[in-house]
Protein backbone atom coordinates (compact mmCIF):
# COMPACT_ATOMS: atom_id res chain seq x y z
CA UNK A 1 0.00 0.00 0.00
CA UNK A 2 1.34 3.41 -0.96
CA UNK A 3 1.71 5.93 1.82
CA UNK A 4 -0.62 8.88 1.40
CA UNK A 5 0.79 12.34 0.95
CA UNK A 6 -1.03 14.85 3.08
CA UNK A 7 -1.85 18.30 1.77
CA UNK A 8 -2.67 20.80 4.48
CA UNK A 9 -4.88 23.80 3.97
CA UNK A 10 -5.74 26.71 6.18
CA UNK A 11 -9.13 28.00 7.04
CA UNK A 12 -7.57 31.39 7.73
CA UNK A 13 -10.16 33.28 9.73
CA UNK A 14 -10.20 36.97 10.59
CA UNK A 15 -13.09 39.09 11.83
CA UNK A 16 -15.62 36.40 10.87
CA UNK A 17 -14.26 36.05 7.32
CA UNK A 18 -12.52 33.18 5.52
CA UNK A 19 -9.56 33.76 3.18
CA UNK A 20 -9.87 32.27 -0.31
CA UNK A 21 -6.96 32.20 -2.78
CA UNK A 22 -7.34 32.12 -6.57
CA UNK A 23 -4.96 29.71 -8.33
CA UNK A 24 -2.67 31.02 -11.06
CA UNK A 25 -0.98 27.65 -11.69
CA UNK A 26 -1.01 24.95 -12.92
CA UNK A 27 -3.07 25.87 -16.02
CA UNK A 28 -5.82 23.31 -15.33
CA UNK A 29 -6.50 24.92 -11.92
CA UNK A 30 -5.90 28.58 -12.82
CA UNK A 31 -8.79 30.91 -12.04
CA UNK A 32 -10.39 28.60 -9.45
CA UNK A 33 -10.36 29.28 -5.71
CA UNK A 34 -8.97 27.23 -2.82
CA UNK A 35 -8.02 27.28 0.80
CA UNK A 36 -4.29 28.11 0.83
CA UNK A 37 -1.75 25.46 1.83
CA UNK A 38 0.44 22.72 0.42
CA UNK A 39 2.13 19.37 0.86
CA UNK A 40 3.63 18.17 4.13
CA UNK A 41 7.34 17.45 3.67
CA UNK A 42 8.81 14.14 4.93
CA UNK A 43 9.34 14.32 8.69
CA UNK A 44 7.37 17.57 9.00
CA UNK A 45 4.37 17.91 11.33
CA UNK A 46 1.20 18.98 9.50
CA UNK A 47 0.83 22.08 11.65
CA UNK A 48 4.44 23.11 10.88
CA UNK A 49 3.78 22.55 7.17
CA UNK A 50 0.74 24.79 7.39
CA UNK A 51 2.73 27.63 8.97
CA UNK A 52 5.53 27.20 6.37
CA UNK A 53 3.15 27.05 3.41
CA UNK A 54 1.25 30.17 4.48
CA UNK A 55 4.52 32.05 4.90
CA UNK A 56 5.68 30.94 1.42
CA UNK A 57 2.36 31.47 -0.38
CA UNK A 58 0.97 34.53 1.40
CA UNK A 59 3.89 36.11 3.33
CA UNK A 60 2.07 35.81 6.66
CA UNK A 61 2.84 34.52 10.14
CA UNK A 62 0.10 32.31 11.49
CA UNK A 63 -0.85 30.07 14.36
CA UNK A 64 -2.66 26.82 13.57
CA UNK A 65 -5.84 26.14 15.48
CA UNK A 66 -8.06 23.08 15.44
CA UNK A 67 -8.17 20.48 12.73
CA UNK A 68 -11.44 20.50 10.82
CA UNK A 69 -12.99 17.00 11.07
CA UNK A 70 -12.62 14.92 7.92
CA UNK A 71 -10.23 14.53 5.04
CA UNK A 72 -10.87 14.82 1.34
CA UNK A 73 -9.19 12.95 -1.53
CA UNK A 74 -7.44 15.17 -4.08
CA UNK A 75 -6.19 12.45 -6.42
CA UNK A 76 -4.75 8.97 -5.85
CA UNK A 77 -2.20 9.14 -3.03
CA UNK A 78 -3.09 12.70 -1.98
CA UNK A 79 -5.52 13.74 0.75
CA UNK A 80 -6.54 17.18 1.98
CA UNK A 81 -6.72 17.99 5.68
CA UNK A 82 -7.77 21.41 6.93
CA UNK A 83 -6.89 23.35 10.07
CA UNK A 84 -8.25 26.64 11.25
CA UNK A 85 -5.54 29.28 11.54
CA UNK A 86 -5.22 32.88 12.58
CA UNK A 87 -2.86 35.65 11.63
CA UNK A 88 -0.43 36.55 14.41
CA UNK A 89 -0.72 40.17 15.61
CA UNK A 90 2.64 41.19 14.09
CA UNK A 91 1.92 39.54 10.72
CA UNK A 92 1.70 41.40 7.46
CA UNK A 93 -1.53 41.31 5.47
CA UNK A 94 -1.75 38.27 3.16
CA UNK A 95 -0.51 38.78 -0.40
CA UNK A 96 -0.66 36.30 -3.31
CA UNK A 97 3.05 35.45 -3.61
CA UNK A 98 3.16 31.90 -4.98
CA UNK A 99 0.70 29.99 -7.22
CA UNK A 100 -2.06 32.57 -6.62
CA UNK A 101 -3.00 35.84 -8.31
CA UNK A 102 -5.79 37.08 -6.02
CA UNK A 103 -7.07 36.75 -2.46
CA UNK A 104 -10.52 37.43 -1.12
CA UNK A 105 -11.92 37.54 2.41
CA UNK A 106 -15.38 35.95 2.39
CA UNK A 107 -18.17 36.14 4.94
CA UNK A 108 -20.26 32.97 5.38
CA UNK A 109 -22.89 34.52 3.06
CA UNK A 110 -20.27 35.11 0.33
CA UNK A 111 -18.72 31.64 0.31
CA UNK A 112 -20.60 30.63 -2.85
CA UNK A 113 -19.51 33.78 -4.70
CA UNK A 114 -16.24 32.17 -5.87
CA UNK A 115 -15.57 29.14 -8.09
CA UNK A 116 -13.96 26.75 -5.57
CA UNK A 117 -11.84 23.83 -6.69
CA UNK A 118 -14.07 20.75 -6.53
CA UNK A 119 -12.03 19.12 -3.76
CA UNK A 120 -12.19 22.24 -1.57
CA UNK A 121 -16.00 22.48 -1.63
CA UNK A 122 -16.64 19.80 1.04
CA UNK A 123 -13.87 21.22 3.22
CA UNK A 124 -15.39 24.71 3.01
CA UNK A 125 -18.83 23.26 3.74
CA UNK A 126 -17.39 21.53 6.83
CA UNK A 127 -16.33 24.96 8.10
CA UNK A 128 -19.78 26.53 7.94
CA UNK A 129 -20.73 28.27 10.02
CA UNK A 130 -17.29 29.35 11.13
CA UNK A 131 -16.51 31.62 14.00
CA UNK A 132 -13.75 34.15 14.26
CA UNK A 133 -11.36 33.38 17.14
CA UNK A 134 -11.70 37.04 18.14
CA UNK A 135 -15.49 37.04 18.06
Amino acid sequence: MTERIVVVAAALLSEGRLLAARRSAPPELAGRWELPGGKVEPGEAPEAALVRELREELGVDTEPGERVPGEWPLKPGLVLRVWTARLLPHSAEPKPLQDHDALRWLTPDEVDDVDWLDQDVPAVRALLPWRSPSA
